[in-house]
């Protein structure tokens, strides 16, 4: 009963450990005029990269331009989601 017991959790903690991963998927990634990248995650926050390669904050609704000049507006302000993505990413 024990060892059926320690599998369901074991197998419970792993799904929730893939779902964790599947949420900070990046959708799109945007390059800027001014060298940086913008993120934009499944649900529709952005993050952004300086051309450094560090997450940044923005602030929400600031208008940026890509490289092809179009003008996007930032939604949302996710630096920690995308400093975790960058950080992973660098330990490959």
């Amino acid at each position: 009963m024990l060892k059926k017991a320690l599998m369901v959790a074991a197998l419970g903690i792993a799904t929730t450990s893939a779902f964790a991963v599947d949420v900070e998927r990046v959708e799109k990634s945007i390059p800027l005029k001014d060298g940086s990248t913008v993120y934009i995650f499944k649900d529709g926050k952005m993050g952004m990269e300086d051309k450094m390669g560090r997450a940044v904050r923005m602030k929400h609704g600031e208008v940026m331009e890509t490289k092809d000049g179009q003008k996007i507006m930032m939604h949302g302000d996710e630096v920690m989601r995308l400093d975790s993505i960058l950080r992973h990413d660098t330990r490959n």
